[in-house]
């Protein structure tokens, strides 16, 4: 079985209000070994003006190569996210976040379904998602990229869900990229989840949600962008670890998905505890 890392996404400075060399450089001092940028198709203000973590790929690559390796960061993947069944929007920026992965050697890409045209139906909304996503697979697969496909949508929200897009095309490159945060928000168990993914796992979203968010939210919505520190909210971290290191076959990092650098802190000092070799090697009863 597989070894378990801690890594963190860059949402974590979605408030600070620095761009992404800034997050970089904060994720290092924290003490984390990997790290998820995020990249998005075309030009945003906020970014270009240096206000916002996520990077253009229209920008060169190299940018985030060389930010990471100054600060002695390896990349865990790039977040992508985008309607998979919105082909003209989701279509070409999905496989240019493939191959810019490829370029500066990131080996994921994750990506979740998104929010579905208005007018379309489910039969039509799963033929365009399998059109994105097989276009997808045929860039990645040439270029050892794994699409992680995460659970955060109308058709997601449900492992069955996930499951029915997963299955829509026959690719070594497609995996899953569960979202704790996002399965409990969505009423699902997450542990039987995970347990259910735990071999097509290619990266995790280690996102936890507060006591006060669950009342709130819990089964009536698809998900949330950040969570709380991983260790003050309602899920076992001791449990998703042991299930992991116990049942996925290959290497997975928890990519922290918080939303302020104390948070940030505070899940890898949590973290870090359950997934040092030899403090948990399999999971609580289920």
């Amino acid at each position: 079985m597989g070894k378990v890392f801690v890594g963190l996404n860059t949402e974590f400075s979605r408030s600070s209000d620095k761009p992404f060399e800034w997050a970089v450089e904060e994720t290092a001092k924290m003490g984390y070994e990997y790290i998820e940028p995020m990249v998005h198709f075309g030009r945003e203000l906020m970014s270009e003006a240096g206000y916002f973590h996520t990077v253009s790929l229209f920008d060169d690559p190299y940018r985030i190569k060389e930010a990471c390796d100054a600060a002695g960061l390896k990349m865990s993947g790039l977040q992508a996210h985008g309607p998979l069944g919105r082909p003209e929007v989701h279509g070409e920026y999905i496989k240019l976040a493939i191959r810019t992965a490829a370029e500066i050697g990131v080996p994921v890409i994750n990506s979740d379904e998104g929010i579905k045209a208005k007018w379309t139906t489910e039969e039509e909304d799963f033929v365009l998602i399998k059109y994105t996503l097989q276009e997808a697979a045929f860039v990645a697969e040439r270029r050892g990229v794994k699409i992680g496909l995460e659970c955060h949508a109308q058709y997601s929200k449900t492992p069955d869900g996930l499951d029915r897009i997963y299955n829509l095309v026959d690719s070594p490159a497609i995996g899953i990229n569960l979202d704790t945060g996002n399965a409990y928000l969505a009423g699902q168990d997450v542990y039987a989840w995970l347990d259910r993914v735990a071999d097509r796992l290619v990266h995790l979203h280690a996102k936890d949600i507060s006591v006060e968010h669950s009342d709130a939210e819990r089964g009536q919505v698809t998900g949330t962008p950040v969570g709380c520190a991983c260790g003050d909210g309602v899920l076992d971290w001791s449990r998703i670890v042991g299930i992991v290191k116990d049942k996925c076959p290959r290497d997975i990092v928890f990519s922290v998905e918080c939303g302020t650098p104390e948070q940030a802190k505070r899940s890898l000092e949590h973290l870090s505890k359950l997934t040092a070799d030899g403090m948990v090697s399999r999971p609580m009863a289920l």
